[in-house]
């Protein structure tokens, strides 16, 4: 059997945090396979990488929330003679509103892709990590540590990936696989236009940039660190979460979702 080199592959890869962390892998020298249904934006990423003297990445035209999407990327891989060596799961939407007056398939389709594709994902191809010594990035967010009001489906998907994450760091550890969860605060990207947002309202204290967002998860995962969260205040936010009664964090956070709404007229 013919060996499969070694790549990194990038889900989300056609915008924001995604983009970012395409350029920090492929700067580090990683071959690449970008992931997105933007093709002809994965195409000219792809070019601007092999522009600049990277190896040019292979594209991979997916919508992850098809059910056989995992087993397509697979094929497309092997077909190009490659299998991952890290597998970055960065695709994910968020959606604002009431959950219960929103349109039930978009509810849906949110935990299609940022739960049950990102958990295929993370597990499918655990052999080729571990042949590898490589890893998984799983993108969460602060909003993980949180309830919200308001974003109630969004929220709690984060919470799932990081739970999930961290249990898998230590399942896959003993395999010489690493799995890091990168959390977030807000990130200027199209994140708030696809999720409702009109105007980014994130307070500046908390806002970090999407290149120092993937400058961190990436070297958190080649440290083989648990978890990363980008910002001094976006840490702090994460240590005193857990000291606040859950009551009070859920008025706090449900006023904060109100008067967002309240603002973009929504």
């Amino acid at each position: 059997m013919t060996e499969l080199r070694p790549v990194t592959v990038i889900t989300g890869a056609s915008a924001g945090i995604g983009v970012e962390l395409a350029r920090v892998f492929a700067r580090e020298g990683h071959a690449l396979a970008l992931v997105a249904r933007r093709e002809d934006r994965l195409h000219a990423l792809a070019d601007a990488l092999a522009a600049a003297g990277k190896a040019r990445p292979l594209v991979i035209a997916a919508d992850l929330a098809a059910p056989d999407a995992v087993r397509k990327i697979a094929d497309a891989l092997r077909a190009q003679g490659a299998e991952p060596q890290y597998m970055v799961n960065n695709a994910g939407f968020g959606l604002v509103g009431l959950a219960d007056m929103r349109p039930r398939e978009d509810e849906l389709a949110m935990i299609d892709l940022n739960v049950r594709a990102l958990t295929d994902l993370s597990l499918a191809f655990a052999d080729s990590l571990a042949r590898h010594k490589g890893g998984v990035l799983n993108v969460g967010s602060v909003a993980g540590f949180l309830p919200a009001p308001g974003m109630a489906v969004y929220y709690a998907t984060k919470a799932y990936v990081i739970s999930f994450s961290e249990a898998l760091h230590a399942e896959l550890k003993p395999r010489g696989v690493r799995v890091t969860v990168l959390c977030p605060g807000p990130v200027p990207t199209e994140f708030a236009e696809v999720a409702g947002l009109k105007k980014n309202s994130a307070p500046s204290l908390l806002t970090v940039s999407p290149e120092r967002v993937a400058e961190e998860g990436y070297r958190g995962l080649m440290r083989g660190r648990r978890i990363v969260v980008p910002g001094l205040a976006n840490k702090l936010i994460t240590k005193i979460v857990p000291l606040v009664p859950r009551s009070l964090l859920l008025r706090a956070a449900g006023s904060r979702q109100a008067r967002r709404r309240a603002a973009q007229g929504t």
